[in-house]
């Protein structure tokens, strides 16, 4: 039962991924990031996300800019477990292959900055958080692994396998809006200081349905076989319980084995009672929304050929109301996380970004950057973020080229690594170490027109949680993503 109680709080456990950045971050907010990542330096209208400070270095005049970006992802865990053996679908494999899709088709921001003298008056929309869909139409291991067990547990009582169905969706975006001023203290030394109000939209599915028990008789109901099978031990331990009354009435003592089967029968009743809450499956609909706001500041210094900057983003504390099917309070402590009215802590995390660019050419523009979420300070439903071993980091470097006046090519490289340990990792929500490489152009179409466009992909690596080693129970997660992004800029 330990077992089964584990896999079902991993099943109440999910958030839909961030496309670049940390746990719940997304650093990706415009198209010249795709084509160059290390833009915490850079001098650009980006920069009212990237380099805010930076902004008010550009010339006087508005500047606005629109961004589209999509992205699909796959989630991949390859889980092993002795009970998938048993299941209907399985041809008597113990290793079975989850994946999901995530799509977000339609990612846009807008960057907008009114600069007149030394201030930079600047506006930034974007969805700093979430950014899609990620479906599993045949659910998860963890799903699975509660029906298997529950077939593996009920085997001594005739039980030969299992059948099932399972899905899970969740659906995750924190839309931003982030105002704030820069002002240049002395020509080569500008500060920043805005606010940023995030709203946060979530909807999670999770379904376990169709549950079956293979008997000799063929498959049946996982409901009825409950209702059969509670009656038949019943009917057994009516019979032993007035054989030891028996011996009671006639003052001889009851004999061990009498006992023995009595403590087994009731252990199993016990357990079958148990068991009867899962009878239907289990159902969840939960939709959530919440808002926080956080202030964010910078700092930006140009000396000869070079420009360094640093950004600090304050944490954003969130909670999560939830509008849910669980009305009542669960026995297992996960699915609380999701009952009606709960409200759920989902900071978003302070980030520090430190950047440099180097001009060795006025053609060429060489830029590196850091990253550091303060994860581990940010409060999360059950207080997740101290089962992590360290905070977030990201190294990052790119290189830009003015080919001619109207086009600039661009690549740049982002290496990304988290915290992780076997007691953070679930299958329903889990990132991976990753390295991400981006490449793009912009082309100056008009005086006051600007049009860009860039790829970027993540390559994952593998992380392997060994759930129960003595008993050949483990998961393994990788991912891949790819974005497309393109961009209008427009300078009067």
């Amino acid at each position: 039962m330990k077992k089964i109680v584990f896999s079902l709080i991993v099943f109440t456990m999910t958030a839909a991924p961030a496309l670049a950045g940390g746990f719940l971050t997304n650093t990706n907010q415009s198209t010249l990031f795709l084509k160059n990542p290390a833009r915490d330096a850079a001098i650009g209208l980006d920069g009212v996300y990237s380099n805010p400070a930076g902004v008010a270095f550009m010339p006087d005049g508005f500047h606005v800019a629109f961004n589209w970006m999509y992205a699909h992802q796959t989630r991949t865990i390859t889980s092993t477990n002795p009970s998938f053996a048993l299941g209907k679908k399985n041809n008597g494999q113990s290793v079975k292959e989850f994946e999901g899709v995530s799509d977000a088709p339609f990612i846009p921001s807008l960057q907008a900055a009114y600069n007149i003298n030394d201030w930079s008056i600047q506006l930034n929309l974007s969805v700093p958080g979430g950014g899609g869909a990620c479906e599993f139409a045949d659910g998860l291991g963890s799903f699975e692994s509660v029906v298997g067990n529950i077939g593996a547990m009920l085997i001594p009582l005739g039980a030969q396998g299992y059948d099932m169905d399972g899905y899970m969706k969740g659906r995750q975006y924190y839309y931003g809006i982030q105002l704030g001023a820069a002002y240049k203290i002395y020509p080569n030394l500008s500060v920043y200081g805005g606010l940023r109000l995030i709203y946060g939209d979530a909807t999670y599915k999770a379904k376990i349905s169709n549950i079956q028990v293979k008997t000799e008789g063929g498959y049946v109901d996982f409901a009825d076989y409950l209702q059969a099978t509670n009656a038949t031990i019943t009917s057994n331990l009516d019979q032993v319980n007035a054989g030891i009354a028996q011996y009671e009435a006639a003052g001889i003592p009851v004999p061990q084995d009498l006992l023995v089967t009595q403590a087994k029968l009731e252990a199993t009743k016990g357990s079958l009672n148990q068991l009867q809450k899962y009878a239907q499956g289990v159902n969840l609909l939960c939709n959530q929304d919440g808002v926080g706001i956080a202030p964010v500041i910078g700092v930006d210094y140009k000396v000869k050929n070079f420009n360094f900057a640093a950004k600090y983003e304050f944490k954003t504390q969130i909670r999560m109301k939830n509008e849910s099917t669980v009305n009542e309070a669960s026995e297992i402590a996960a699915v609380n996380k999701f009952r009606d009215g709960e409200k759920v802590n989902e900071d978003m995390p302070a980030l520090l970004t430190v950047g440099a660019q180097w001009k060795p050419v006025d053609v060429v523009s060489l830029n590196v950057g850091w990253h550091h979420f303060f994860d581990k300070s940010a409060s999360w439903y059950g207080n997740t973020q101290d089962l992590l071993s360290h905070n977030t980091n990201e190294f990052l470097a790119g290189v830009e080229w003015d080919v001619s006046d109207k086009l600039n090519v661009s690549c740049g490289g982002q290496l990304t690594r988290y915290g992780l340990t076997d007691d953070y990792m679930s299958d329903m929500s889990f990132v991976v170490n990753s390295y991400s490489i981006g490449l793009g152009f912009s082309y100056k179409v008009h005086e006051h027109v600007t049009l860009s466009a860039a790829y970027f992909q993540t390559n994952y690596g593998d992380y392997t949680r060994n759930d129960y080693p003595s008993e050949g129970v483990s998961d393994t997660f990788t991912r891949t993503s790819q974005a497309f992004g393109v961009g209008c800029q427009l300078d009067f």
